[in-house]
């Protein structure tokens, strides 16, 4: 007897979001991700890069040091880099705003933000600090600055959202609506951003990432239930397409800071936090998001082989990352 497959249908929708001038989709499945045989699936998940807005210095770790090399300095060259390494779109990180950091003006954000724009031509993510006043401040005036640009700006929560989502709304803008891992925070959030008038084909879910060993598994069931609130439940105000920023979350933890000399035990530093990042961003797509960013390019391009064998059929091929040796612990 043929081995069958057992098939569901799901009566919701997850909405389709065109990101940027180029309007690039995302989103618009009817089942969950690369389950093709039960539903469409019209659109790959989109993967990114990170850009600091300004030299990340000592606090970067070798292998993204070494990745990135000189271009950290630079952020229209970071990004012309990240688009060469198959970004298919760029989050600017905006930490030189940070009032403990830099606290660099939203003027000289809004010239970063131009630089990158015309330096590549693919979606652009601008990311704040995740500071209510600052974020206000800058987010809006990028806002304005960049009328119909449709970038995705984000972090945009329960604190700041009618002066950066009005913003957002008045000049053609996308939205990360963030919430601290929890499916009702996320639905609320959205409920609030409907009402001031933000539409469906604008906004994102961020519903806050933990990386591998630092609470993954809590977010993965939080995108799973947001999932299947969307498809099964057909929840309208949870159809939004999910985005997990795992760049940062990866490369701060001790297992992928810390360098391999002195710390043979765990094995090379540029596998291991690589393949930390890859069992991050694998784990969120198959719960269900729909974009992911990444910090170092080898990452990207093993999930990319990944997504790509995982719809298309093929091998999973990881180049830039040799054998993991083992070394025995006496």
């Amino acid at each position: 007897m043929a081995f069958q497959v057992n098939k569901v249908k799901y009566s919701g929708k997850i909405n389709e979001v065109p990101l940027g001038t180029q309007k690039v989709l995302i989103g618009g499945q009817t089942a969950y991700n690369f389950h093709d045989f039960e539903g469409t699936f019209p659109h790959k998940p989109l993967l990114a890069l990170q850009v600091w807005d300004s030299d990340p210095g000592d606090s970067f770790p070798e292998p993204l040091t070494k990745a990135f090399a000189g271009v950290l300095k630079d952020p229209a060259a970071w990004a012309k880099k990240a688009v060469e390494y198959g970004a298919d779109l760029i989050s600017l990180e905006l930490v030189s705003t940070d009032p403990n950091d830099q606290d660099s003006s939203p003027e000289d954000a809004v010239k970063t933000v131009e630089k990158v724009l015309a330096a590549v031509n693919v979606p652009l993510i601008v990311n704040g600090v995740d500071n209510k006043d600052k974020d206000i401040d800058t987010l809006s005036l990028i806002a304005e600055k960049f009328q119909n640009k449709n970038l995705i700006l984000g972090p945009v929560t329960d604190k700041n959202y009618k002066q950066i989502g009005a913003q957002a709304l008045a000049y053609g803008h996308s939205i990360i609506a963030k919430s601290p891992i929890d499916v009702n925070l996320a639905k609320q959030l959205n409920i609030l951003l409907m009402d001031l008038g933000v539409t469906a084909d604008k906004i994102l879910i961020d519903p806050t990432t933990s990386g591998l060993g630092y609470g993954l598994e809590y977010t993965y069931s939080i995108i799973e239930r947001i999932v299947m609130a969307a498809l099964v439940q057909q929840d309208d105000k949870l159809q939004q397409p999910i985005i997990s920023i795992i760049g940062r979350e990866n490369w701060k933890c001790k297992e992928a800071s810390q360098p391999t000399a002195g710390n043979e035990t765990l094995g090379d530093q540029t596998c291991r936090a690589v393949l930390m990042e890859v069992a991050t961003a694998i784990s969120f797509l198959d719960a269900g998001s729909s974009i992911v960013v990444f910090a170092h390019p080898e990452s990207l391009k093993i999930v990319r082989s990944y997504v790509n064998a995982v719809t298309d059929g093929g091998e999973i091929k990881a180049d830039g990352i040799g054998d993991v040796p083992i070394t025995a612990i006496k």
